[in-house]
């Protein structure tokens, strides 16, 4: 059973913290649809207005604070550590991805990152849907977003062999 005062701190922590991961990740890779050499790639026709991404990630990046919060609050539960394991890899593959392809401009890398997070964030999703089910689907927006992503990543390395 979730303490209310536990989930207050765990939401106080784990919302602004994956938000400020998220954009700081964002921010030091210079990812932006500005950005010269991203600019100049050839883009799939399913491409959304870059607009959408600054709208979207931090959407979901609070989505994933308050199921963090709400797995954390759950002292006790079974599976709850090997949930939290599981977010901390998933995230830290999420936020490899950004510096990988903007500022490395490693295209087929960041691919593979994707590849890893799609089945990190499967497992995080099945855990957390084990400790708490409302965590779990808090998740299904965020997995869908990533698995458009790697379908957009592979589409960008497709049309781009030589980037």
């Amino acid at each position: 059973m979730t303490d209310r005062r536990n989930l207050r701190r765990w939401l106080l922590l784990a919302v602004p913290g994956v938000l400020l991961l998220g954009s700081l990740s964002g921010l030091v890779s210079g990812s932006s649809g500005d950005q010269p050499s991203f600019a100049a790639l050839a883009k799939p026709a399913i491409y959304p207005p870059g607009a959408t991404f600054g709208i979207v990630w931090p959407i979901l990046y609070v989505m994933m604070g308050i199921a963090l919060a709400l797995v954390g609050a759950e002292r006790g539960a079974p599976h709850r550590r090997a949930a939290l394991t599981a977010f901390a890899v998933q995230l830290a593959l999420n936020l490899a991805w950004s510096p990988t392809f903007f500022a490395a401009h490693q295209i087929g890398a960041a691919l593979a990152i994707l590849l890893a997070l799609d089945v990190a964030l499967i497992v995080t999703l099945t855990l957390f849907l084990r400790v708490r089910r409302a965590a779990g689907l808090l998740l299904l927006p965020y997995l869908a977003w990533v698995l458009f992503a790697t379908v957009l990543n592979w589409q960008v390395l497709q049309l781009n062999p030589g980037a």
